[in-house]
């Protein structure tokens, strides 16, 4: 044992942001150390109040500054909010320890939220194109600025990223006033810091992984890596995998290529050399393939129209997919159909013979276009459709020929359109975790370890997983189900929906404070919520098109209503923004309500993922990893909401008798209980009896 991991077993933690570790949490941190001290990884559900966030900095830290080379942590979430916890832990930490021996952080979010210029507040895909474009034209002052007294102030003590984008605003150097690239400013100081806080996209997505650690003077095999809301990791690889196209974005990319090839044609003959000729000769040739996929397109997806559909979708094989870009190779190399149309083959450019190497050609010169904009253009939703294509093939490549990637063509939209899906994260993240200088992956609900831990392709050797004992006393934590309801499709009914919003009001009955109220999906938060009426508390119900500054603002409106003393039915969506991500602070929810299981709809893809995983994990791992663990996981998400403190109480209501069903009751922690409630009159007396014997441990005896 390790003189650090000593120090753990005898209470010693040089970097702990609390006088004395809770419950649960010196494990985990000796977990942890034990894990990174030999490169590995350490998987820990760790539930709320055992603060995992301040266990996985205290292990981490302490891993880096006691390592053979140099270490920087890359604490990593899904989510905006939880920046914050992150750095006011740091600063707790720093707050302990001599001047000398300070941890330096710095906070980033995306580039487009800590931009000072006015087009920061275009939509995603133009602001990206306008801050390129700036960039490579050195147009913006703010990114040429050079600003190392900013620099040094975002290392001398931890930013929060609202504070740095304020700063970077108003800062001089050498009394002069120098607005500055905050974004810039943070990426160029992230290789002097200990931990840099960032989102999953920074190591998780191909493209962007290999610019940040550039641009960080990072390399991956020194960087210590701690994912919180690990649950979340998979399905963001799988969505930020999805490619979708339609022959309008082939046409589009087309339209963009050819302007691309004119620029490169233009500089050709400008500056000469053979090098220039046969950039100039490739894109030639890209273009010609583009224009024959193009006339392809429409007639392919009218085929695939008139074919039998499942679940109203129809699958794309990989061959077919492959074989109508090659064809369009091959016309244009005079390899079929040319002569009998009269026509010469293109000879700009003698492309390989070989299909992979024409595809990645392709590819490449896609990768290459760039597109001019004008700052006045008022379309917010414009892409790079030669983009688009590219990352199409670049995944045709990498996984066309396994089963881990499956096409489904669907009739949204005027042309319908076909989807990639990567059916197994574990491509993208394994080779990442394993090349890494150790990791945590962490989460209330990373349950069961095992599962993530195939999911994201991580490998058994020095791996270790952990489910930690919620440090909360089970009764000040109960959980009810209602054995009388259910939103099994075959089952609804009425009168179903009316004893659902019976056991709901019963609960806000018997309940002092506000409570929330979380379901499958908007249509039936609509079905079962917002088309009910209920009794002495004020609806507020969750949108899609929420932003953070709408859920910051319902905080305050929670909080407000509370000291009004005014009780909120507050209503969202399971995997929502206010189901995950969001902490209810200072006990300002009192109960959860829970409709039904978010169990994913029929489809292709979701048939082929369990296929996929039956195939990796075997049978009896299937339906488990692919359906019922994740929505078992998602309700135990929403069931955190409540308890943020171990000074919290909060009474769970579970309004689906099938939580209780052997294929589902398996899926939660072993140490959780359920009591049953048959009508809503039981549910209302256990509600009121709750809370008259149990309050916050700061209001009363407990």
């Amino acid at each position: 044992m390790s003189e650090a991991e000593n120090q753990v077993q005898g209470g010693e933690i040089p970097y702990l942001a609390h006088e004395k570790a809770r419950p649960g949490q010196l494990e985990m941190i000796g977990d942890c150390l034990s894990a990174l001290k030999r490169r590995g990884h350490h998987l820990a559900a760790a539930p709320t109040g055992i603060g995992k966030t301040a266990a996985a900095l205290a292990a981490a830290i302490e891993a880096a500054r006691t390592s053979d080379g140099p270490r920087t942590i890359f604490f990593l979430t899904s989510r905006q909010s939880q920046h914050k916890i992150v750095v006011d832990t740091v600063r707790r930490i720093n707050a302990r320890r001599p001047r000398e021996d300070k941890v330096r952080l710095v906070d980033m979010v995306g580039q487009s939220s800590m931009c000072v210029q006015p087009f920061a507040n275009e939509g995603h895909a133009l602001f990206s194109l306008l801050c390129s474009q700036a960039r490579s034209e050195r147009s913006c002052k703010p990114f040429t600025t050079p600003a190392p007294g900013l620099r040094h102030r975002i290392l001398s003590d931890p930013l929060h990223v609202d504070e740095l984008v304020q700063m970077a605003k108003t800062h001089t150097e050498h009394g002069v006033p120098t607005l500055t690239c905050p974004w810039k400013a943070a990426r160029e100081a992230v290789s002097s810091t200990d931990v840099f806080v960032g989102d999953y996209n920074h190591l998780f997505v191909d493209a962007v992984r290999e610019a940040s650690l550039k641009a960080m003077e990072l390399d991956l095999s020194n960087i210590i890596v701690i994912v919180d809301e690990a649950h979340n990791l998979p399905d963001r690889i799988r969505m930020g995998m999805q490619r979708r196209f339609t022959p309008t974005v082939v046409r589009n990319a087309t339209f963009e290529l050819e302007e691309y090839a004119g620029t490169v044609a233009e500089n050709s003959a400008r500056m000469g050399g053979d090098v220039a000729e046969l950039n100039a000769q490739i894109a030639s040739w890209a273009l010609e393939v583009m224009k024959k996929l193009r006339s392809r397109m429409g007639d392919f997806f009218r085929e695939i129209l008139n074919e039998p559909a499942e679940f109203e979708e129809r699958k794309v094989e990989f061959d077919r997919l492959q074989r109508i870009f090659l064809m369009s190779c091959d016309e244009v190399e005079g390899k079929v159909g040319q002569q009998q149309l009269g026509q010469e083959p293109v000879e700009a450019v003698n492309a390989p013979s070989n299909g992979t190497d024409r595809l990645k050609m392709l590819r490449d010169i896609l990768f290459d276009v760039q597109i001019k904009l004008e700052t006045e253009d008022e379309n917010p939703n414009v892409e790079i459709d030669a983009h688009r294509i590219a990352n199409l093939l670049d995944d045709l490549l990498r996984f066309g020929k396994t089963t881990a990637l499956v096409f489904v063509h669907d009739t949204k939209g005027r042309e319908g359109r076909i989807t990639s899906h990567l059916l197994d994260p574990g491509l993208v993240s394994g080779p990442v975790l394993q090349n890494c200088a150790g990791s945590i992956l962490m989460s209330g609900t990373l349950y069961p370890p095992k599962m993530y831990a195939d999911l994201l392709g991580i490998g058994k050797e020095k791996t270790t997983k952990q489910a930690y004992e919620s440090p909360f006393a089970k009764e000040r934590r109960p959980i009810m189900v209602a054995n009388d309801v259910t939103t099994r499709y075959k089952d609804r009914s009425f009168d179903n929906t009316q004893r659902i919003r019976n056991h709901l009001q019963a609960l806000c009955d018997g309940t002092p404070g506000h409570v929330a109220v979380f379901v499958p999906s908007y249509s039936m938060l609509k079905e079962y919520v917002g088309e009910g009426i209920f009794r002495g508390v004020t609806l507020r119900m969750e949108d899609r098109t929420w932003s953070k500054q709408d859920v910051d603002q319902l905080l305050d409106v929670l909080e407000n209503a509370k000291a009004s003393g005014k009780r909120i039915l507050l209503a969202g969506v399971f995997g929502g923004r206010l189901a995950e991500g969001i902490d209810y602070q200072n006990g300002v929810l009192d109960a959860v309500a829970c409709i039904g299981i978010p169990n994913p709809p029929p489809s292709i893809h979701q048939k082929a993922l369990r296929s996929y995983v039956e195939e990796r994990f075997g049978r009896g791992n299937a339906w488990r990893y692919t359906s019922t663990q994740p929505a078992i996981n998602s309700i135990m998400q929403a069931m955190g909401r409540p308890i943020r403190s171990i000074a919290d109480r909060a009474l769970i209501l579970l309004l689906d008798k099938r939580n209780t069903d052997r294929m589902y009751i398996e899926c939660y922690p072993a140490d959780v209980r359920m009591n049953a409630t048959n009508e809503p009159e039981t549910t209302k007396s256990f509600a009121r009896r709750f809370f008259s014997r149990v309050q916050r441990l700061h209001e009363g005896s407990s």
